[in-house]
């Protein structure tokens, strides 16, 4: 994974893509086995194709967030919000990042459910950082948005990675969240490459968007100088309670679509299949891996949403001859 070069690094607003709309479309449209075809073509001349990164979340503080965010269970606006929970102490985030270790994860991703998190919440998270790097793996958080200054800090603690998510389309953000606008997203990912700090984010399909709008979230995150060095794609998880629920099920061709094209163009970022695993059949997630995805989420929970088993995910593995990185 390559360290970015802070003083070239800039992240461009929506009306400058870089990447052609048109291109992406055109991606999107060619016949299936052309587009996996070359999918995999790509992804085989920046790795190995029989290798699969695996990460493994933890929600170190659930519930309770003052966000509208409509795909969301955290959200304290909506009726089926999961109970607000203080965060977790470090020594039971150590032994979670210990079993994950033991299971062969390599990273390990920190989540909480903040707007953004103040200096009285960010001191324990440093600890838990510094903890877990100790321990030789990869760290990652997704705390929310960052102030001045924050971004600095973790550096310093040792973080690898941050994630946040542009979720969808600019045109389309203001149907998801009203509580932020898309510029935040951009303003804190530009705090994360001025510290020096790997960018992990990628976004949400299956929200009732277009295909166009599926096209605009990959051109966003392309058009990122550089491109994340993961990229998460989520499929939406429904849950009962929240905005979003009851939304029709994206077609999983149109997902496995939506892998490749990300593969294409940004094929020397990690492509992650992320949130919506547990209801995707191993033929479905095959096919993922075969459109360029190499990373996953390891586990049995996804902050607070299920995932695939960890015997599950073995079981695939076999199947498919994938083996960890």
């Amino acid at each position: 994974m390559s360290s970015c070069n802070c003083a070239s690094i800039h992240v461009h607003k929506p009306a400058e893509t870089k990447v052609p709309m048109e291109q992406v479309l055109a991606l999107f449209e060619k016949p299936f086995s052309d587009l996996l075809f070359e999918a995999q073509t790509v992804h085989r001349q920046h790795f190995d194709p029989n290798k699969i990164q695996l990460s493994t979340l933890l929600s170190i503080k659930t519930g309770g967030c003052p966000e509208d965010c409509g795909y969301c269970p955290q959200s304290k606006r909506h009726p089926g919000a999961v109970e607000d929970e203080p965060m977790l102490d470090v020594e039971a985030v150590l032994t979670a990042a210990r079993a994950a270790k033991d299971a062969g994860a390599t990273r390990f991703c920190m989540g909480a459910a903040w707007r953004g998190p103040k200096q009285k919440d960010l001191d324990p998270v440093l600890e838990m950082v510094r903890e877990v790097k100790a321990l030789g793996m990869e760290t990652c958080t997704t705390l929310g948005m960052l102030r001045e200054g924050q971004a600095e800090q973790l550096k310093e603690a040792g973080l690898d990675y941050y994630n946040h998510n542009l979720d969808t389309a600019p045109e389309f953000y203001g149907e998801i969240i009203s509580t932020r606008d898309f510029d935040d997203r951009l303003d804190t990912l530009n705090k994360v490459r001025g510290a020096g700090i790997n960018v992990c984010a990628g976004g949400i399909v299956g929200m009732g968007e277009s295909r166009t709008q599926r096209a605009g979230l990959l051109a966003q995150l392309a058009s990122l100088d550089p491109p994340p060095e993961s990229v998460p794609i989520n499929l939406l998880v429904q849950v009962e309670g929240t905005p979003l629920a009851g939304t029709e099920a994206l077609d999983p061709i149109e997902f496995v679509r939506t892998i490749a094209v990300a593969r294409l163009l940004m094929p020397s970022s990690y492509v992650r299949l992320s949130a919506g695993r547990q209801q995707m059949s191993d033929a479905v997630q095959a096919m993922c891996f075969l459109a360029g995805a190499n990373s996953i989420f390891y586990g049995d929970k996804l902050l607070t949403t299920g995932n695939p088993e960890w015997e599950r995910d073995q079981a695939l593995f076999g199947k498919l001859g994938l083996s960890p990185v």
